[in-house]
């Protein structure tokens, strides 16, 4: 039994450490406008720090410090005041920590913020066939393709946004690009998601089971009953698809609670990230009756992996950085390892929902 102290204790080192994160040079990837991109640093609003805003967020939900309240209302006036960047999926991920924020505190400084995203993105985001969007990011236009990411930092926005606001054509928006995406990402073979699909290729790339990608799949999947009024017959395809990829990730689980960046590849390395998401989706899904117990229990052997990957700086490692779609599965072997606000933000799910077990 994990200590419930332990984990406040911990909680807070992991806020402390995503806060300190900085960029020290070590990636360069400049924006399609020229401008530098920052995926490390907290005070940059990209999607790293947009998941990172969410563990904060559902943190700050879930104890109710004011210090956490300060800390996400600091983060967004500061952007407010400077002006947002321009929009596409990834972009979009700091959208979900704001509709939580705003939806208890209905702050006015908020929705025109909101509704002017939530409209941008319905009337002149990219498509692909079918109606998904297409996984456009600051620094790439990849035509033709949807990837399993976008529904985390997306389709989680629109439906909990759209529930929170009373604009149900939002929520409708949210259910459409999770079944597109499960029609074209979700293996039926193994039950397990694919990192990505191309149109005009016809084809899943490297037909990567890529851990971190099935990562925002469970913690999602679990999240959205709670963040909208899902249809019936949406929320029960949904609740066939998230139960086959539980019973495909529990004996993929190592011993010692991790998963690996590639979850059916014995030679890739074990992940924390994923391993954070994957540990929150279990245990909350079985917490809300979406799966049984063997998933709570893979769920807790996760959390005490991910514990001892957490510095005491607060800072978690054996966290893959950024990882682009890959045409051959070595390239998710490569991808190096680097402190992110997203592997600081599954960590604090994790941790928090362990505080609900």
């Amino acid at each position: 039994m994990i200590d419930e102290q332990q984990l406040r204790a911990t909680l807070d080192r992991l806020v402390a450490g995503l806060t300190s994160l900085r960029d020290e040079g070590r990636f360069h990837e400049p924006n399609l406008d020229g401008s530098r991109g920052d995926y490390i640093s907290f005070h940059s609003w990209e999607w790293p720090q947009g998941v990172g805003l969410y563990g904060i967020a559902r943190l700050w939900q879930k104890t109710g410090e004011p210090r956490l309240q300060r800390l996400l209302e600091e983060w967004y006036e500061a952007h407010r005041a400077r002006g947002l960047p321009p929009m596409n999926v990834n972009t979009t991920a700091p959208m979900l920590a704001l509709t939580l924020l705003w939806a208890r505190t209905r702050d006015a400084r908020w929705k025109p913020l909101l509704q002017d995203w939530a409209e941008r993105l319905i009337e002149e985001a990219p498509r692909t066939p079918e109606g998904g969007f297409q996984h456009d990011v600051s620094d790439r236009i990849n035509t033709g393709e949807l990837w399993d990411d976008t529904l985390f930092m997306v389709a989680l926005f629109l439906a909990a946004y759209g529930e929170a606001s009373g604009q149900r054509a939002l929520v409708d928006e949210a259910q459409h690009q999770f079944l597109v995406h499960a029609r074209f990402l979700a293996d039926p073979v193994s039950g397990l998601w694919f990192h990505g699909w191309s149109f005009p290729r016809r084809d899943n790339f490297a037909r990567a089971r890529w851990a971190r990608g099935n990562a925002w799949i469970t913690a999602g999947l679990a999240d959205l009953p709670e963040l909208c009024s899902l249809d019936p017959a949406v929320n029960r395809f949904l609740q066939g698809v998230l139960t086959a990829q539980i019973e495909a990730l529990l004996p993929l689980q190592c011993e010692d609670g991790a998963w690996r960046t590639l979850l059916d590849d014995p030679g890739s390395y074990k992940e924390t990230s994923a391993t954070a998401g994957i540990a929150y989706g279990l245990m909350k899904a079985a917490r809300t009756g979406r799966a049984g117990p063997a998933a709570a229990a893979a769920g807790r052997r996760g959390l005490a992996y991910v514990l001892s990957q957490i510095g005491p700086d607060g800072v978690v490692g054996g966290v893959s950085y950024g990882t682009r779609m890959g045409h051959d599965l070595q390239f998710y072997r490569d991808i190096p390892i680097q402190p992110t606000g997203y592997g600081q933000a599954l960590a604090i799910l994790c941790l928090t929902e362990g505080l609900s077990e």
